[in-house]
C-alpha cells in the first residue's frame, strides 16, 4: 500500500449501493463497478446484492477467471480501514450440554428416523421370514 492509497471507511463505501453508483469490498480493497454493471456475465443484480458487505466470499465462490480477475484494477478506488467494519455475527458452534429444544431445526426428526428405521427393518424382515406364502392355483 503506498502513501497515496485512499483509505475508505465501511460507512462510506456501503453508501454506493444503486446501479447508478455501486463499490464492492473485495479482499480488503474497493472497486467501483458502476461500468461494469452492463458488462458483468452474471447481471448487474449480482453486483449490487453485493453492495454494503465484504464481498469477498461472493467473489471467490463463483471461481472468477484470471482476465476478471486482473479487470479488476481497472475500478480500483482504494483500501477499506478493516476497522469501520461493522462486527457480524460469526459462527458460534453449539456447546455440548445443549438441551434437544436447541437442537437446529429438522435435527430431531433425524435422531427419530435414525431409532426408527432400523425397527421398521427388522419388522419387515420379521414379517417376511415368518408371513406364510400363499400359493396360488392356476
Amino acid at each position: 500500500m503506498t502513501s497515496n492509497t485512499k483509505i475508505l471507511s465501511f460507512e462510506e463505501v456501503s453508501k454506493h449501493n444503486r446501479k447508478t453508483d455501486c463499490w464492492l469490498i473485495i479482499s480488503g480493497k474497493v472497486y467501483d463497478v458502476t461500468p461494469f454493471l452492463d458488462d458483468h456475465p452474471g447481471g448487474d443484480e449480482a453486483l449490487l446484492l453485493a453492495t454494503e458487505k465484504d464481498a469477498t466470499e461472493d467473489f471467490e465462490t463463483v471461481g472468477h477467471s484470471q482476465d476478471a480477475k486482473d479487470q479488476m484494477k481497472d475500478y480500483y478506488v482504494g483500501e477499506l480501514d478493516n476497522n469501520t467494519m461493522p462486527q457480524e455475527n460469526g459462527y458460534n458452534p453449539p456447546s455440548t450440554t445443549a438441551s434437544a429444544s436447541n437442537q437446529a431445526p429438522g435435527s430431531s426428526s433425524t435422531n427419530i428416523l435414525t431409532f426408527v428405521l432400523p425397527i421398521l427393518i427388522l419388522i419387515l424382515a420379521f414379517a417376511l421370514y415368518y408371513y406364510p406364502k400363499i400359493e396360488m392355483a392356476i
